[in-house]
């Protein structure tokens, strides 16, 4: 028994490396039930996965810990120092796991709306990706919170800092101006609905998709594949334009200058024609009227309805085609045409 003298640096070795092998075996035993329960469960083998490693850092830093207390080192002089850095560690570790379990549920939640579509599930899609950020960070602010108060130090440092009003609301004050005016702008966003991740917006005359939606910015996926990255606080305080609000569905509009002998009716039954061989029209509006008329042409304006902008633009570029071609070969003169008048002039005598 000697051996597991824990008063001996032989036994406190000993000890040592019994506590790390029992430890990374009962992790790993878990690990492999959990597995083994899961069974075709994907969701659950990659949370096994995922948590396996911050678990296993927690169990071994918090075992060698609480064993080196009890044994040889935990009576000798430079313990408590060692012992502060097991807290610091675990600490770490211990946010670094609780990151992980939030980000495993958080994506879990958040797939369950991927394949919505409608306002709805974009909207809760949306809060859940800025609650899940937020989360992340106030961990990570709670973590260093508390290593850095765990120095006698700093907690002086700190209270200082908090007794002193005016340097708080100088570092407040600019600290609203950037940082924590975007993270309000972004949770803002989230929760007011303005924007949701999905949407279709036109921002700086740009036409695109809202991608991401973070703490900070803002990525807006472009038609052309380039990404727009803007300030939280720009879809706060600038105007915007959003086509899917409260839900998908959206009319388009072509426009056609055309001459003031096109045949209206021919071309109202030409329009219902291709409107009824296309997938992409959702049946709830198509028109046809003459808006305009000047400078020697009419302006035809063709409106139809579609269930979201991808097939509202190409309804819209499929009318402009077929138009055209059917007025070239049907009625080529409802083209516009540019008339000259000459006036003949006659000698006096």
């Amino acid at each position: 028994m000697h051996v597991l003298d824990p008063t001996t640096w032989l036994g406190t070795v000993v000890i040592l490396a019994i506590v790390l092998l029992a430890t990374t075996a009962a992790i790993q035993i878990i690990r492999l039930v959990l597995v083994r329960l899961a069974g075709r469960a994907p969701r659950v083998a990659d949370f096994v996965r995922r948590v396996h490693a911050p678990a296993l850092t927690v169990a071994l830093v918090v075992a060698l810990w609480i064993t080196g207390a009890v044994t040889l080192p935990g009576s000798s002089s430079w313990w408590s120092g060692v012992s502060h850095l097991f807290l610091v560690v675990a600490v770490l570790a211990g946010a670094w796991l609780l990151g992980t379990l939030a980000s495993v549920g958080f994506e879990h939640l958040i797939a369950r709306d991927r394949g919505g579509t409608d306002a709805e599930a974009r909207s809760r899609r949306t809060q859940l990706v800025v609650i899940h950020r937020l989360s992340l960070v106030l961990i990570g602010v709670l973590a260093l919170g508390v290593v850095l108060f765990s120095f006698p130090e700093m907690r002086v440092i700190g209270t200082s800092l908090l007794a002193s009003a005016g340097i708080v609301s100088i570092v407040a004050g600019l600290a609203a101006q950037s940082l924590l005016g975007n993270l309000i702008a972004g949770i803002q966003i989230a929760f007011t609905e303005a924007i949701k991740v999905d949407d279709i917006v036109v921002v700086n005359e740009e036409w695109g998709r809202i991608g991401e939606i973070n703490l900070a910015y803002v990525v807006v996926y472009i038609w052309d594949e380039r990404r727009l990255v803007l300030p939280c606080t720009y879809f706060t305080t600038q105007p915007f334009e959003t086509w899917t609000r409260t839900n998908d569905n959206i009319l388009g509009t072509v426009y056609m200058d055309l001459d003031w002998r096109v045949p209206m009716e021919a071309v109202r039954a030409r329009f219902q024609q291709i409107m009824d061989s296309s997938e992409e029209w959702d049946r709830r509006s198509s028109s046809v009227y003459v808006t305009d008329s000047q400078g020697g042409y009419v302006t035809v304006r063709f409106v139809m309805s579609a269930r979201n902008s991808d097939d509202q633009w190409i309804l819209r570029c499929r009318v402009r085609e077929q138009m055209m071609t059917w007025l070239q070969n049907e009625h080529p003169e409802a083209l516009p045409t540019t008339r000259i008048l000459t006036a003949r002039t006659h000698d006096a005598g």
